[in-house]
């Protein structure tokens, strides 16, 4: 067996280092901070324009998916235990259960797996229009897809009122994923490898089954 064939074949770890505990609890910390100026309500469904969107967006394309994910996941369980994180000195279970924006809350746990899937795939070149799309698609597309429709069930509403009213949101966020796509260029030409590269490591795995072949 080479080299090449039992770096393939060797997986991902599993466990998450001291170094990924302290990144996921810096990003959680910066979601929260992000919240601090507070909140805007408007339009006629009560969901506010926070500035936490941006550190989601941020997690899942500085951390990657894994990562990024646990940062999302532990700052919404400190909600739910009742510490005002959110903007607005928002916190509690309730948030999650009848809030008009509970269903973007939970959408942001699937929207930062998105981006940071999406985003190993473009490194280690991270090109700025790939980037801006694979942003764009976790961060409002799949964000939306589950806020919307949580939010029509909670106020009983037709879910076109609400799409309608999710539009006060777009301008912002199609700001907060310039704002990431430009961050995270920037992190990931000085810390290259802070997301694994999904491209760079299927190609490893390929090299290795022809190498075994031969």
């Amino acid at each position: 067996m080479t080299a090449s064939t039992r770096l393939a074949r060797t997986p991902a770890p599993r466990t998450l280092s001291v170094r990924d505990l302290a990144q996921i609890a810096i990003f959680a910390a910066l979601i929260a901070a992000l919240g601090l100026p507070g909140a805007l309500s408007i339009g006629a469904v009560a969901v506010p324009i926070t500035f936490q969107t941006l550190g989601v967006m941020l997690a899942g394309a500085v951390l990657g998916a894994r990562k990024g994910f646990f940062a999302v996941l532990l700052l919404l369980s400190l909600v739910a235990a009742g510490l005002p994180l959110l903007s607005g000195g928002r916190g509690g279970i309730v948030w999650f259960t009848t809030s008009p924006s509970a269903g973007y809350l939970y959408g942001w746990l699937l929207g930062v797996l998105v981006i940071g899937y999406l985003t190993s795939l473009l490194l280690p070149r991270y090109r700025l229009w790939a980037a801006l799309g694979a942003t764009a698609l976790g961060g409002i597309v799949v964000v939306y897809l589950v806020g919307v429709p949580v939010t029509a069930i909670n106020l009983g509403l037709p879910i076109w009122v609400a799409l309608v009213d999710s539009a006060k949101f777009l301008p912002g966020d199609l700001v907060k994923v310039v704002v990431t796509v430009l961050v995270a260029r920037q992190v990931h030409k000085a810390y290259p490898g802070l997301i694994p590269s999904r491209r760079r490591a299927e190609g490893t795995a390929t090299t290795g089954a022809v190498t075994t072949a031969s």
